[in-house]
């Protein structure tokens, strides 16, 4: 039963870094670029959650829906003034030192307001969980909403991309931006809506995993987050059955890896199985090749 315990702790966890990944991926799929402010867009919705709740006294569902509007619009502002003008520089990499500024200018932001003393943050899930196999397997609460939460956002995400013309718009952007902008798709504002969807998402990990790990600082997001975007990079950037696929992997592995080897050694060795999943396949496990046109 103690392995069985571990492995949904490990579900758990890799949730919370599948619902980080999943917004790792759609920006990179439909904006062609890496956000690597992604993980800050964490922070920032668990602090607003945090003020809400402890400062303000209201109910954590209201601090949580507010973090989720915030968020939104974070990264609707972050990607039309830093990204945005960006767009059509010669070299990506312009664009990736933009996203590492935009992340320390955050994280020094939260610094200013809130200081460098760790918060205590509070469970936003008070369900005690359930026990099953005669009390020998206990499941807590917030593991089986962590679980539930990550397969519902990946449904909805399935559903939206599929069935919705906002959806249709991005699959199309994804596939060639010049030519969907022909077809007379808006490509700014799918664009856009990538970048809102994939930082709400970031309030729901950030309240996610505070509640799993309740403490906060204004570097809460960064370690997080590059474990999301390994997780991205594992399960095949640009695909969000991916995402999710490489997320509870990835968190799967750092359990039984801190349990079973070294809690010391689990993020080396959660690096060290994705540099050899790389090695044997480089486009993820869900990944597909894309041909340079030329």
């Amino acid at each position: 039963m103690s392995f069985l315990n571990y492995l949904i702790n490990g579900l758990s966890l890799g949730s919370i870094y599948a619902i980080i990944a999943l917004g790792y991926t759609m920006v990179y799929g439909i904006a062609k670029m890496l956000n690597f402010a992604h993980g800050d867009f964490i922070m920032v919705g668990s602090y607003i959650i945090f003020t809400i709740v402890s400062t303000l006294g209201l109910p954590p569902g209201v601090g949580l829906l507010v973090a989720i509007i915030l968020c939104t619009l974070l990264g609707i502002t972050t990607e039309k003034v830093a990204y945005k003008p960006l767009r059509h520089a010669g070299s990506p990499l312009a664009v990736l030192i933009t996203a590492i500024g935009v992340s320390y200018l955050l994280e020094n932001v939260a610094l200013l307001i809130f200081g460098a003393d760790t918060k205590a943050f509070s469970s936003m899930i008070s369900w005690s969980g359930v026990s099953l196999a005669g009390g020998r397997l206990k499941i807590q609460g917030f593991t089986l909403v962590s679980i539930i939460v990550g397969i519902l956002i990946l449904i909805f995400l399935q559903l939206f991309i599929n069935k919705t013309k906002s959806g249709q718009a991005m699959l199309a952007v994804a596939e060639d931006k010049g030519a969907a902008s022909l077809m007379g798709i808006n490509v700014n504002k799918t664009i856009t809506l990538t970048f809102a969807i994939g930082s709400a998402l970031a309030a729901v990990a950030g309240a996610l995993m505070c509640t799993a790990y309740p403490s906060l600082t204004p570097y809460t997001g960064a370690m997080p987050g590059i474990k999301a975007f390994v997780a991205a990079v594992l399960g095949g950037i640009g695909s969000i059955p991916g995402a999710m696929i490489g997320g509870l992997v990835l968190g799967v592995i750092e359990i039984l890896g801190k349990t079973y080897i070294s809690s010391q050694l689990s993020d080396a060795i959660v690096f060290g199985i994705l540099i050899i999943v790389l090695l044997v396949k480089p486009t993820g496990i869900l990944g597909k090749k894309i041909q340079e046109k030329v």
